[in-house]
């Protein structure tokens, strides 16, 4: 997968570095220089100084073959016009931006383009959004024994009952959010394409229930 990680503050280069670690190509646009530094050493990934929505700076980065793009600068009207260059100029399928202002945030949840905020864990937020297949885990108990787990929702559930991602005794769907909207699961509710659920989980099943979840839905679900 190639990603394009625009701003090299302390989230894009370690988001930069863990895509690195784990195998993938990356590109880092970022205004000054001296931002490089924060990365590591031995990083084997493009740097390109420039303004991130400059579309030549941007097709130096590989965005016409990029996977991925997330724009994680300090400005929330830079991170929204970069990726909303890449969505609709460029046509990148996975495209995050870090907004601070959360208002602003539902806005473009609806315009297609996932947003994560300022928090300590908005490293791993973003991965989950480029890597959908991740098993990013929100919680555990102190036991180890039950996990909340984010997920998005693959179009091939679409028009099915959330409620047939559980598993009984494993596993439960306890909310989810659409366009930008947090709200609780009812019996009846039907998935969308885009939707992500959070799921409390038996943490030995969590393989278990995302193959569930890349699989063909069927009638019932895997109770």
């Amino acid at each position: 997968m190639h990603v394009v990680v625009v701003g090299c503050g302390r989230v894009g280069s370690g988001l930069a570095a863990t895509l690195v670690e784990q195998g993938h190509t990356v590109s880092v646009i970022d205004r000054k220089a001296t931002a490089f530094r924060r990365l590591p050493e031995n990083f084997s990934g493009d740097t390109i100084v420039g303004v991130g929505f400059d579309r030549t700076r941007l097709r130096a980065a590989g965005i016409e073959r990029a996977d991925a793009l997330a724009a994680v600068t300090n400005g929330d009207n830079s991170n929204i016009l970069i990726a909303r260059t890449a969505r609709e100029f460029f046509h990148v399928d996975r495209v995050v931006a870090r907004i601070y202002d959360q208002r602003r945030a539902a806005i473009y949840e609806r315009l297609g383009i996932s947003t994560v905020a300022t928090v300590q864990w908005a490293i791993e937020r973003v991965l989950r959004r480029i890597q959908p297949d991740t098993d990013g885990v929100e919680w555990v108990d102190p036991s180890a024994r039950v996990c909340l787990v984010e997920r998005v929702v693959p179009v091939s559930w679409a028009g099915r009952p959330l409620i047939e991602l559980e598993a009984e005794g494993r596993s439960r769907v306890v909310a989810f959010t659409r366009l930008g909207v947090a709200q609780l699961v009812s019996p009846a509710l039907l998935a969308q394409e885009g939707d992500i659920v959070w799921v409390a989980i038996d943490g030995d099943h969590i393989g278990e229930f995302d193959r569930h979840l890349a699989a063909a839905p069927t009638p019932g679900g895997h109770h």
